[in-house]
């Protein structure tokens, strides 16, 4: 019988990762149990069904993994990464799980599945972008969003300080631009959002909800 890799395994890959390029990974460690759950939420909260799921900007599954015991039967979770290293350790992580869960090397804007999603789960590290990065990102998950879906991605809290403090004018304003570009998200979809304190670091996961299809 195949064996999932190994939670430490997976840290230890990240961490060889973010110190190759940080602006890929955006964080120092894979995210915590507490916010992969936070993350997760809208899926639990469903319960018992068949439900389409997208994860984009796996990493090593953290989230991955909170995902795959909430899907029933039916379901299908398609897992987007474009680290190739990445995507080894998660098409290593859901071996056996073929039926209902496949790993796509390639980026979200480039994802063609045909299907829309009832639960979008978006790891990317947008504040390492460029905004019109992050508003072409956005703008697609609402396209794959169903009617009635849920969209959840998270920002770390207390960085901004710190990236001003170490960044470039040029930098700082690139970061402020992308946080316009998801206040305006955030705003035309009253958005809400829970802070995660117990991760490294602290995180402020939002939550997008779509109207259902007849409201």
């Amino acid at each position: 019988m195949a064996t999932s890799p190994s939670p430490n395994g997976g840290t230890t890959l990240f961490l060889a990762e973010a110190l190759r390029g940080f602006r890929t990974t955006g964080a120092i460690a894979p995210s915590g149990r507490r916010l992969a759950a936070a993350l997760a939420a809208p899926l639990r909260e469903r319960g018992p069904g068949a439900w389409n799921v997208l994860e984009v900007g796996a990493g090593t599954g953290p989230v991955t993994r909170e995902l795959m015991p909430l899907l029933g039967a039916g379901s299908r979770l398609d897992v987007v990464e474009a680290n190739a290293r990445f995507v080894a350790r998660l098409r290593e992580l859901t071996a056996g799980e073929a039926d209902r869960v496949q790993v796509h090397h390639t980026l979200v804007e480039q994802l063609d599945t045909g299907r829309s999603y009832d639960v979008i789960v978006s790891g990317l590290p947008f504040t390492n972008f460029r905004p019109e990065q992050v508003d072409a990102i956005m703008s697609r998950y609402l396209e794959l969003l169903h009617p009635g879906g849920a969209l959840t991605y998270f920002a770390y809290t207390g960085t901004r300080t710190l990236r001003a403090a170490v960044s470039s004018r040029a930098e700082s304003a690139r970061h402020r631009a992308v946080e316009q570009v998801l206040a305006g998200y955030q705003d035309r979809h009253a958005a809400r959002f829970t802070t995660v304190f117990a991760n490294l670091p602290p995180a402020r996961v939002w939550r997008l909800d779509s109207p259902p299809a007849d409201g």
